[in-house]
């Protein structure tokens, strides 16, 4: 299943219309295809599907996304040249679902691009299969769909209800969260969020199955943040969510009257209604997810989902979530924080680089010049600049209590040549010290917010205890009132200051401190204690 897992990721179909048709009148090179059409009497039903105004980019498999939800699919040919393709279905019967959903209830997106679906003038399409790799690529398409559905056929037919489970989740995802996503591949009904075996899991409803199953198509198997936060979508076998409230639990949006009640005991009411519902007896039975990691493209950060081609950030951002995605009563946040009310006699760019990259690659750090007690922070990612915002705000640094709010500006800028900055503006782009630059970094799983209590790794095999512990005192001015060698790794230790003011302290002044010719120190806050 590799070829289809890589095929199933490459594109993404949306229902309903969503965006005015963007005609595209640039002629590619025709993929030299030659076809035979028996000509049909015009308008009337076939199995031959014609779609028009593809954009340049699509693959044969976002056109067998349009017609797997009605059946199978049994030829597909595009004329990128013509910005055209022709679908062919196993019969006329799922042709002419497949037409009369699309004009009912609205024309599909492909990559962001209005599409137009109508029957051909032609009842059977056959291709020459003279051009071994186009012809290689359209049958590695048909093949991937195939497989696709024989698994759906098998395992349980489709409904308007997704299980939704967020795997190896790192950031936090919400109900809210789940509605950007979900919402861009068609209109949503209702969604119950809850936990169940320590697992973030929601139930989203949607008016039909087809755009139930353009869901699952398009989001199984996707990251909402970059190397986490997996999505794994199965049919629920609930037809119908009985939502009680309107919270950040749950939301019933065909009826925004409902009362919000209390949260935590609206939690247990959803749990026992899901457990009387007959999860364990309904006739339809889950489909396991389909869908893989993403594929090398969606890798490199251009993820396309719900027709929506998110182009990636300058380190392969994440795809969703608060990269760019306006939650509702939110202000979009970027990369860059504004940090007010610093101290102006100790704060450094080298300062707030080590503190806030703790929570995110810092790319740029601006110390205002007529403002010294205000920073600007560029952070690699949207989700890291939300992580930095959120622990380090309030927080006590050299004394004063600062402020961390999103920017209006998108960048940090460099000082023009000849303008005055005296060394308060630095560029951290090619620093060592970046603790998230590898992709699925071990780092992301141990965020923690500003503590007392600070870990210590690259410890060398010579240095003592007390050696550690002189060194903290001597260079922050603080007091550590516990230490604690891993028994089976010395070369991590655990160092509790007496408050979190003295940790922030410690951390800024003695991470990357040398403790030998070959080892710097690495610190960061830690969840345990002494």
């Amino acid at each position: 299943m590799r070829g289809s897992d890589e095929l199933l990721s490459q594109g993404a179909v949306s229902n309903g219309t969503a965006m005015s048709p963007q005609p595209n009148h640039a002629d590619n090179n025709n993929d030299a295809k030659k076809v035979k059409l028996e000509r049909n009497q015009h308008d009337k039903p076939s199995r031959v599907v014609h779609v028009r105004n593809i954009p340049n980019e699509a693959t044969e498999m976002d056109v067998i996304h349009l017609g797997i939800p009605f059946g199978r699919v049994s030829n597909v040919l595009l004329l990128k040249g013509k910005n055209q393709a022709f679908l062919e279905m196993v019969d006329d019967a799922a042709a002419s679902s497949m037409v009369d959903y699309y004009t009912n209830s609205g024309a599909p997106l492909i990559r962001g691009q209005t599409v137009f679906v109508q029957f051909s003038n032609h009842k059977e399409l056959k291709t020459d299969s003279t051009h071994s790799n186009a012809h290689a690529s359209t049958q590695a398409a048909l093949q991937a769909a195939q497989a696709l559905l024989s698994q759906t056929e098998t395992q349980g037919g489709p409904n308007t209800v997704l299980r939704v489970i967020v795997d190896n989740q790192i950031y936090p995802v919400t109900l809210d969260v789940l509605y950007q996503i979900f919402s861009r591949v068609g209109k949503i009904l209702k969604i119950i969020t809850f936990t169940k075996n320590n697992t973030f899991q929601a139930l989203i409803q949607y008016p039909d199955v087809i755009t139930a199953q353009a869901a699952k198509l398009s989001l199984n198997g996707q990251n909402i943040y970059n190397a986490c936060c997996t999505l794994r979508i199965e049919y629920s076998k609930l037809t119908n969510l009985n939502v009680k409230y309107n919270n950040d639990k749950s939301r019933d949006f065909t009826n925004p009257n409902l009362m919000s009640g209390d949260p935590a005991l609206d939690m247990m009411g959803i749990t026992g209604n899901l457990g009387s519902m007959g999860i364990l007896a309904s006739p339809f039975g889950p489909v396991p997810g389909l869908g893989s990691p993403l594929a090398a493209a969606y890798a490199a950060g251009a993820l396309a989902l719900g027709g929506f081609a998110l182009p990636p950030t300058a380190t392969s951002a994440t795809a969703l979530g608060l990269s760019g995605l306006r939650l509702p009563g939110q202000p979009m946040l970027g990369c860059v924080l504004l940090v007010s009310n610093l101290n102006e006699q100790m704060v450094t760019p080298d300062a707030l680089f080590i503190l806030f990259g703790v929570y995110g690659d810092v790319i740029r750090v601006k110390i205002l010049f007529s403002k010294k007690d205000n920073a600007l922070i560029q952070l690699a990612e949207p989700q890291q600049a939300q992580l930095a915002m959120t622990h380090l705000d309030k927080i006590i640094v050299f004394g004063k209590q600062i402020r961390v709010t999103p920017s209006k500006h998108q960048v940090v800028q460099m000082p023009k040549e000849g303008q005055p900055d005296a060394g308060l503006t630095k560029d951290f782009t090619s620093s060592p010290l970046h603790r998230f630059k590898k992709p699925g970094s071990k780092n992301y799983q141990n965020i923690y917010p500003p503590t007392a209590t600070l870990h210590l790794s690259n410890i060398p095999p010579n240095i003592t205890e007390e050696e550690i512990k002189d060194a903290f005192t001597n260079k922050t001015g603080g007091n550590v009132v516990a230490f604690k060698f891993f028994p089976k790794d010395p070369k991590m230790a655990l160092i509790q200051m007496r408050s979190v003011e003295e940790a922030v302290t410690a951390l800024i002044k003695m991470h990357n401190h040398q403790l030998s010719e070959s080892n710097h120190l690495r610190v960061s806050f830690s969840k345990s204690t002494i």
